[in-house]
């Protein structure tokens, strides 16, 4: 019955838009996690192709934050990280390009889309990270491997969370600058739908992606490695025609959600502690609490709430 249920809700999809909300969305994941990863995908890219943009709205600001309820390196967590592609991959449709979703398993892109008026194309990649994670290396961007992902098409762009990008200098912006990868990011999906930007006839989107390789030829060697953002938000906000008050006044409003969804995290380690202290011996719960370490991924949140308090 259940199974009936799933495909019924997928064959309705191709007729109405359905509404999702960032909790549906896990317990669709879910629903998928015995299925062959491809099956899932597939499901999955379904389920979110039909959302309506208001719903698409709501899952941007929160897919970019892994629960931290997610075991690492479990089914649960790659199809979350392909629900994010895919998610990456309906903002680009919503801004009225062609898109296609890869679900191979390979060292290559996933997602491919290209403009239905102008000559361009471009792969994509997106990133979501947990609010507890630390020591984040350049491998984790693979932005080096972006440029390789790249082939024929003639942008190569990153959809990461803003506020997970590298705080001051670092390799990661070196490399986009060599390589022109547009370090993008969920913030700016997301106020680009809010706003209405799509491409059209005489709307080329073409600058929104091209943007390492503009601030690349106003860097000097020296600061290669230099977080470029600041620039990079002014230069978005000018292609789009928003003010700059506006601009920062949008991420100020994602800032209270991050900040929420952080509390949130919080809770969870803070109910495991307390299941945990229900343990019988006490050198084992405390053995327990060492090496899941939660009072130290519980101080990371708050670092990074506060961090963007600032």
């Amino acid at each position: 019955m259940a199974g009936f249920l799933r495909y019924f809700r997928i064959f309705v999809a191709n007729f109405i838009n359905l509404d999702m909300n960032f909790t549906e969305l896990r317990t669709e994941i879910n629903s998928c996690i015995t299925l062959d990863f491809q099956e899932a995908s597939s499901k999955l890219q379904q389920t979110i192709f039909s959302l309506r943009k208001a719903d698409i709205l709501k899952l941007i600001v929160e897919i970019g934050t892994i629960p931290e309820d997610i075991a690492h390196d479990s089914t649960e967590e790659k199809l979350y990280t392909k629900a994010s592609d895919i998610l990456f991959a309906k903002a680009l449709q919503e801004m009225n390009l062609e898109v296609k979703v890869l679900t191979q398993r390979a060292d290559c892109a996933d997602i491919v889309a290209q403009s239905h008026y102008h000559n361009y194309s471009l792969v994509g990649d997106a990133k979501a990270f947990r609010l507890s994670r630390t020591a984040k290396n350049a491998k984790d961007f693979k932005v080096t491997s972006m440029a390789h992902w790249r082939g024929d098409c003639d942008y190569s762009v990153l959809a990461c969370p803003y506020y997970q990008y590298p705080k001051s200098s670092s390799q990661i912006y070196k490399d986009a600058l060599d390589n022109n990868i547009s370090l993008f990011s969920w913030e700016y999906l997301y106020m680009l739908l809010k706003e209405g930007v799509v491409e059209s006839p005489s709307q080329n989107l073409k600058e929104l992606f091209n943007q390492s390789a503009v601030i690349a030829n106003k860097t000097s060697v020296g600061n290669a490695k230099a977080n470029f953002l600041l620039e990079q938000n002014k230069n978005i906000a000018d292609i789009i025609n928003m003010p700059h008050s506006k601009f920062i006044s949008y991420f100020d409003s994602i800032k209270k959600m991050l900040i929420k969804r952080g509390y949130t995290e919080i809770s969870y380690y803070e109910n495991e502690i307390n299941r945990v202290k229900q343990l019988n011996r006490e050198d084992a719960i405390n053995e327990l609490l060492m090496s899941m370490k939660l009072d130290s991924k519980i101080s990371t949140i708050k670092q990074f709430i506060e961090q963007i308090k600032k």
